[in-house]
């Protein structure tokens, strides 16, 4: 569906706000990636590097990339039912790839957490149109039906029936499921479906290890990440920069990739315990709104002697869908787009969330 103009009026505005960076700064670029220091990822990779994890993105699909060679699956899009995946029309799919499964080197290249992962790309949000919030749940069975160990979900949705069930089957097949939970104006609650019980709701932190200003708070966070001024792939093998609960989502994705690759017979529930019990807390003590449990710490999750967790929920107890209201069973919004914009280093894409459908609209969307 055509953008409506007053979208496609802030999507100019933003634009404007955009930074171009020339080539010759590409090594700055990259040096830039300060949630690479940040979390310890070099240390935590001499410890694993992700081998044997198949991670799903559901997204805008996932476009070759010479940092993500030989790390992409055959993946598929659920909006046509022909394709790959690999059709990604505006980067933010091929940025949280990178972000999770990236193995840049030198100046130019971008570095994933768990560089030796697979990525699976499904293309349930297609740039420039709605797509049916029943397109994610098409895609979360698509990641059941091939194996995913982890499923990294950057986008912010309504309960549809279907989702819930699709959610419930990942659950049940032993996937980590890790999901953003959402950005402030957009949002003032925890989206669907991080806040689904058992899912790991992500919300994100700035340079300072402060909790993010946009990052939406709420009693179903479990960890926070880095989520300001993010360094990753995007399409045409260039490179991007984004701000938002996407980001930091993808980078716990890649975190529970490294735990699955370390103990492999460590249950999904298990994983995300590792994930919450190391985290470094912050704010008041003990687990809070804005940060959860806390920072991840990857060196910590893969070494720490973590006593089992048993059978408990991962999240705090979350709201349920029939609390929600009608409209909100509507369409769902990308994480990342919600704050606004995404500044695409040598791309100069932008993307403004849409408002949610209401009234006589059209069913259920995934908004974008």
């Amino acid at each position: 569906m055509i953008i409506k103009s007053t979208l496609q009026l802030l999507a100019a505005v933003a634009l404007s706000g955009i930074i171009q960076a020339p080539p010759g700064q590409a090594r700055k670029n990259h040096d830039g990636q300060w949630h690479i220091s940040s979390l310890r990822v070099e240390a935590a990779q001499q410890i694993t590097q992700g081998d044997g994890v198949i991670v799903a993105v559901p997204d805008s699909g996932v476009s070759p990339h010479p940092d993500l060679q030989g790390s992409v699956l055959p993946g598929a899009d659920v909006i046509t039912g022909a394709g790959n995946g690999y059709a990604d029309k505006d980067g933010h799919g091929t940025g949280m790839a990178g972000l999770i499964a990236a193995h840049g080197s030198g100046a130019e290249g971008a570095l994933g957490i768990a560089p030796k992962a697979k990525i699976l790309p499904i293309l349930c949000s297609p740039a420039g149109q709605d797509g049916e919030t029943d397109a994610l749940a098409a895609a979360i069975e698509f990641a059941v039906n091939n194996r995913a160990n982890v499923i990294s979900i950057s986008i912010v949705s309504g309960a549809s029936a279907r989702l819930q069930r699709a959610i419930e089957m990942a659950l049940a097949a032993d996937i980590l499921v890790v999901a953003a939970a959402g950005n402030a104006p957009r949002s003032d609650i925890v989206g669907y479906p991080a806040r689904h019980p058992g899912v790991v709701a992500v919300g994100g932190i700035d340079r300072d290890g402060s909790h993010a200003a946009f990052s939406v708070t709420g009693s179903e966070i479990d960890v926070v990440a880095p989520a300001v001024d993010i360094y990753s792939t995007s399409i045409d093998g260039k490179y991007r920069r984004g701000t938002g609960t996407s980001d930091a989502t993808a980078i716990v994705a890649g975190a529970a990739a490294l735990i699955r690759s370390k103990y492999p017979y460590l249950p999904a529930q298990e994983v995300a315990h590792r994930l919450t019990a190391t985290a470094v807390d912050k704010g008041p003590p003990g687990r809070d709104d804005e940060y959860g449990y806390g920072v991840i710490d990857l060196v910590a999750a893969l070494t720490a002697d973590v006593p089992p967790l048993g059978f408990e929920s991962v999240s705090a107890p979350a709201t349920t869908a029939d609390a929600r209201p009608d409209d909100d069973a509507g369409s769902t919004v990308r994480g990342l787009a919600t704050l606004g914009v995404i500044v695409a280093v040598g791309v100069g894409w932008a993307f403004v969330a849409r408002r949610r459908r209401r009234g006589d609209d059209p069913p259920p969307r995934i908004s974008r």
